[in-house]
């Protein structure tokens, strides 16, 4: 039986996510600018802003991303005033990617602010899909809330979906580029090359539980991947088809092995691939889709992926 008085604030989508697959969305009464999974968390008090424009150009946000880090600041700020009055007995929050969300050192220090309340930091780490899992369960120790078969749940997701491309052979696993910005050119990492192969695909340039890493649009060209998907961290659908225009504007763009075969896609990476939490099954379920066809029909066409469709393309319909 959960607490009646516990009090939850999220300052992370993927931990609001987590505490909600655990049974504890009743108890959360305070979320990040960010938190939008489930729906049903909409109507709660917003902690957080954002210190730059999510809607300027990739360039652009990367740039004063940049600067304000420099200036030792957090890319997000907290309303203290709005915490103060939520009284809340936890924060969730993280500490693995001070662009993704607020610092945990500016969560430490708006603490320091309360008067009526001292919640205790629940931070998260992750860098695989194991991580993923032992967060869950972690989360869920503090809380009380048993989490086996939530987690038994989510790993059978994933070993049959990984079961079914078992008998492919290395020449029937495509060469994937996971385009996490458009510029500068950044490639998807952490958990996403994990998920790449357990939907039946290789990954380029990334490793397993390492930053994303910059390329240049000389060795994508070079390395001429079987199939290029496009995950900006923070972006939606339909943000995403813009920012993957930008790449068409490049004189070699057409005679990429991806684009003459039309296996060039676009993801919802705000919504999965970019959110360490329960959703990361949905994110390898998206892939498998995308990678092989012939074997997966999940019914995320449309909402969470679709095949990019070019500029010039557009203009035409």
């Amino acid at each position: 039986m959960i607490d009646t008085d516990i009090r939850i604030v999220s300052l992370i989508p993927s931990a609001t996510e987590i505490a909600a697959i655990l049974g504890l969305q009743d108890a959360i009464v305070g979320r990040s600018h960010e938190c939008d999974y489930p729906p049903e968390i909409a109507h709660l008090p917003i902690c957080t802003e954002a210190r730059l424009d999510g809607k300027a150009s990739s360039n652009n946000i990367h740039n004063n991303v940049g600067k304000i880090l420099q200036s030792a600041l957090s890319i997000y700020k907290i309303k203290t005033d709005v915490l103060e009055k939520l009284q809340p007995t936890h924060i969730l929050t993280q500490d693995q990617c001070d662009v993704c969300a607020v610092s945990l050192p500016e969560v430490e220090k708006a603490i320091t602010q309360l008067t009526h309340s001292s919640p205790q930091i629940i931070s998260l780490q992750p860098n695989t899909l194991r991580d993923v899992w032992n967060d869950i369960e972690r989360v869920g120790q503090i809380f009380g809330v048993e989490s086996v078969k939530i987690l038994e749940n989510l790993e059978a997701r994933v070993k049959i979906c990984n079961r079914k491309i078992q008998g492919l052979s290395i020449g029937e696993m495509p060469t994937v580029a996971c385009i996490e910005w458009t510029d500068p050119l950044m490639t998807a990492a952490n958990w996403v090359p994990e998920l790449i192969h357990l939907a039946g695909g290789q990954t380029l340039f990334s490793a397993v539980g390492k930053p994303s890493v910059r390329v240049n649009w000389e060795t994508l060209v070079a390395s001429n991947p079987d199939v290029i998907i496009f995950m900006p961290c923070g972006f939606d659908l339909q943000r995403t088809q813009e920012e993957a225009k930008l790449l068409t504007l490049r004189p070699e763009w057409e005679q990429l092995h991806a684009v003459k075969t039309g296996r060039v896609f676009v993801t919802d990476g705000n919504a999965y691939f970019n959110r360490p939490g329960p959703r990361l099954v949905d994110s390898v379920e998206i892939l498998a889709e995308i990678l092989h066809p012939e074997i997966f029909e999940y019914g995320y066409q449309g909402t969470g992926w679709q095949t990019f469709k070019s500029y010039e393309k557009c203009l035409s319909r």
